[in-house]
Formats: structure tokens, sequence, C-alpha cells
């Protein structure tokens, strides 16, 4: 007999966030919202970062790594949550279930380790500023982008390849807006009480080592500026702001879902759109508004791109008209 696994569910049917019409109508016209300002908001850090020369150092190219992976970790789930609060069957394939398990793994693990590329980027920009571009330089930089890449995928495909072989043959309802992976694995026809530990681990060794690597780098830079001077601290404090509230913002979601003992609970759907809608939303916002090059440059192509055109460079006709 052939005893490779294979699923007879055809299909997962996605419980969503509420059965009330009208709050589907309101949560419709909210994260559609939330999604354009998501996918502009960081496609205009993205030009920014590439378009002017003034930002063509090694942070800011980070971060306009940081946000095409908000771009992608936003998009992975959010348009087809959108798209099924204007539906009364909120389906998803077998195969569309397993992708977006892949996709959020590889996004959510790739931005962990841009988080803790950025937190060295300050480091060494704060605790050794003469070495700076020499440590920083471009190699370096490219480094760290594909390093996230691949930790991103080896991430996401050990963790799927605990879930594929796994049997779903009964209850196919999923209580989220998306294939969350302690929810689907809770279906399986099979006991997968050893699948639930080897993926609460593999999150959980990703999770805890970013996040201890991020903590350790924010204590040294501040230890480092203590003995320094008051100014020193104060700027320093002011520099890493930004970067903690992100962590914290982006950490406390993840490690709460993938790290507590493999219960779910009625607030990790809360959760859960936190780190896929809200964080990609935060991160544009809280670099942007705290960083003075940023607003600066923004503020050139916002003037580039909406001010009216001056009479001298109208068409000619239109200059005729005008007189």
């Amino acid at each position: 007999m052939d005893n490779t696994n294979y699923s007879v569910v055809s299909e997962f049917v996605l419980l969503g966030l509420s059965s009330s019409w009208e709050l589907q109508i309101f949560y419709f016209v909210f994260f559609s919202v939330l999604y354009i300002v998501i996918i502009l908001g960081n496609l205009l850090i993205i030009i920014a970062v590439t378009s002017d020369s003034s930002l063509h150092s090694p942070m800011y190219f980070l971060l306009g790594n940081l946000s095409f992976f908000d771009i992608c970790q936003a998009s992975f789930a959010t348009p087809k949550m959108i798209v099924d609060f204007l539906s009364e069957h909120k389906t998803i394939s077998f195969s569309g279930c397993i992708a977006q398990i892949f996709f959020i793994h590889l996004f959510t693990g790739g931005e962990m380790v841009i988080l803790v590329s950025m937190a060295y980027d300050r480091y060494v920009a704060i605790c050794k500023p003469l070495h700076y571009m020499i440590i920083m330089n471009q190699t370096t930089c490219t480094a760290l982008v594909v390093i996230s890449w691949a930790v991103g995928l080896v991430h996401t495909l050990s963790q799927l390849s605990f879930t594929v072989k796994l049997e779903f043959c009964g209850p196919n309802e999923v209580d989220s807006f998306f294939c969350d992976l302690p929810r689907v694995v809770k279906l399986a026809c099979i006991d997968s009480y050893i699948t639930e530990i080897l993926i609460v681990v593999n999150s959980g060794i990703l999770s805890l080592s970013t996040f201890s690597l991020l903590v350790s780098s924010y204590v040294i830079i501040l230890v480092t500026v203590w003995f320094k001077s008051s100014a020193a601290m104060a700027k320093a404090f002011s520099t890493l702001a930004a970067h903690i509230m992100v962590v914290v913002l982006f950490f406390g979601p993840c490690i709460f879902i993938y790290v507590w003992p493999f219960t779910t609970y009625p607030v990790d759907k809360i959760l859960a759109i936190f780190y896929t809608v809200f964080t990609p939303i935060l991160n544009p916002i809280i670099y942007t508004l705290r960083n003075r090059d940023m607003k600066a440059v923004m503020g050139k192509i916002a003037a580039h791109y909406l001010r009216p055109r001056k009479v001298a460079e109208m068409p000619f006709v239109a200059r005729i008209c005008l007189h």
C-alpha cells in the first residue's frame, strides 16, 4: 500500500473577524484604506531612498528593504481578507492555504533579520563611527539583505516540512482571516502534538534569538554613550527610540502567538492583524516622522509631483489661452 500522506480536504473555510454584516462592511472600508496607505507609504520610502543621493547610505538602504518586506507582509493575506468581507463563503484552496503559510513565515522571518541588521548598523554608527563606512560597505549591506531572505526561506521551508505531511480529512474551518499555522495544524486528523512542539521550537528559536540580539545591541549602544555625555545619550536614545518601538510592536504579537504553548486564544486574531496590517503601516510612520532627512526628501518628492505646473512649463497653446 502507498503510505504517502495525502489530504482529502480540498479547501478551508476562513471564519474571518466577524459574522456581522454591518461590521464586515466597516472592516472592508477600514482595511481597504489601511492597505492603500501601507502600499503608498512604503513605496514612497523606497522611491525616496532610491532616487535621492542624500539617502544613499547603509541605514536608508536597510530601511528601504524593510519597507519592501512590509509591502510583502501586508499583501500575502490582506487583499483576500478585504475581498472576503464582501463574500458570503470565505474559502481558500488547500494549495492557497499552504502558500499563505509559506509567505507569512518567509516575510516575517526575513523582517526579523532585517531589524537585527538595522540594529547592527546603528551599533556600528554610534559605537564605531570612525570605521562606519569601512564596516558597513556595499558588500556588507547586500550580504545582510541576502541573509535576511535566506533565513526567512529556511524558516518557512522548515515550518512547511512539518505541515505538509499532516492529513486533513475532517474539520476545515480556520478561526482566522488567513491560514494561521497554529490554527491549521489543530485541524489535522492525526495527533499533531509532536508537530506542534517542532513548530513552536522552530519559531521560538528564530524569534527569541533575533529579539535577544536586538535587545543586546541596544543595551550595548546605550551603555557606550552613557559614559560619553548626556547630550550623546539623548541623541542616541532619540535615534534608537523609533527602532525600539518597531521591535516591540513587531516581536510582541509574534512571540505571544508562536512561542507561547500551542494554545489558541481569541486575542490571537487581533495580534495577527497587528503584525500583518498595523506593523507595516506603523513602520513608515515611525521612521519618517522621527527622521529629519526622510521628511525633507519626501517633502521634495511631494512638491515635485503635487505642485501646480508653472506657466512656462505649460504647452504653448495653453499659454496662449491664459493670455
